[in-house]
């Protein structure tokens, strides 16, 4: 386990080195970063003296060199539109995030496991039929497309739940069901391939030859062996909740770092989209290596391996 553990580890180590060379070469691809920071019309002075105090007159491998001691730091300079540190903005933003992130994988987890038990232990019944529509079309479903559907029927015309902000359980309803969908459909789906595959095992049958009851088959046995699989989806699917939802914290101005990457692209705020790049990137290689150690320890071959 220790070995595997290092693998893992000097891995994810290279994957965050390669990630801080693209965020730092990200800006400087697009030309002379003075200028695509500042407006475009800004005097040749104001753009000399932007050029001096961010450093970019300096040799480019000393600014990597200065951007990657920053960055192990956690400093990737002050934004330039709200004049504070960019890292600590994401500090200050993560915990919406991580609310509407881990609620909405809850509710995904708590129905798309059911679901797709069901439809394996029913394959062809009407239940079957229904976890797959369901699956189906939450994957097809774009997530902005059902957000705004639900603003307008539950907030425009039911005026059950507000339209946006953060102000509460009513108001994280819809974001954290607008988020789970893809994260169910996919698990469900998952989950009825899986169990299907198990059920038809020659230890289920065994264990129905002992007379166990059927819950306990399919649930102690069954499930735990097609665990390994679904452990790893959530795990990327939480990832993907906890970096990639600017969408959806856009549509209901959620106040997470979402929100707060789609501000800084559109006030061209580099420092910032520098920040919450190497953030984003950052969650999804520690989400898959905790992925990974947890999949070692379910599964011995996989350390062998």
């Amino acid at each position: 386990m220790t070995t595997y553990l290092l693998a893992r580890l000097g891995q994810s180590v290279l994957a965050v080195a390669c990630v801080l060379a693209l965020v730092f070469f990200m800006v400087r691809l697009t030309g002379d970063p003075a200028i695509v920071m500042l407006p475009k019309d800004a005097t040749a002075a104001e753009v000399a003296s932007f050029r001096t105090a961010m450093g970019f007159d300096r040799p480019l491998a000393v600014q990597f060199w200065e951007f990657v001691r920053g960055a192990a730091a956690g400093n990737f300079g002050r934004s330039l539109q709200y004049r504070t540190s960019a890292w600590a903005l994401i500090v200050e933003r993560l915990p919406a995030t991580l609310e509407l992130a881990a609620t909405g994988l809850a509710f995904a987890v708590i129905v798309a496991l059911p679901l797709g038990i069901l439809a394996a232990t029913r394959p062809g019944s009407v239940w079957d039929a229904l976890a797959q529509g369901v699956a189906l079309l939450a994957q097809a479903l774009p997530a902005y497309w059902v957000g705004l559907v639900l603003i307008i029927v539950l907030s425009v015309r039911l005026d059950l739940l507000p339209v946006a902000g953060r102000s509460g359980w009513t108001s994280l309803v819809m974001p954290m069901l607008t988020l789970a969908m893809g994260a169910l459909g996919r698990l469900t789906q998952l989950t009825r391939s899986v169990m299907l595959a198990e059920l038809r095992q020659d230890y289920v049958r065994t264990a129905h030859g002992k007379g166990l009851a059927v819950p306990a088959v399919h649930y102690r046995h069954a499930l735990l062996n097609a665990a390994i699989p679904l452990v790893t989806l959530i795990g990327v699917n939480f990832g993907y909740m906890l970096g990639g939802s600017v969408l959806i914290e856009s549509v209901f101005s959620w106040p997470g770092v979402g929100r707060l990457a789609a501000q800084a692209v559109f006030q061209r705020d580099f420092p910032l989209v520098q920040a919450v790049a190497f953030f984003a990137s950052l969650v999804v290689v520690g989400v898959n290596l905790g992925t990974d150690l947890v999949y070692g320890l379910v599964n011995p071959q996989v350390r062998r391996r």
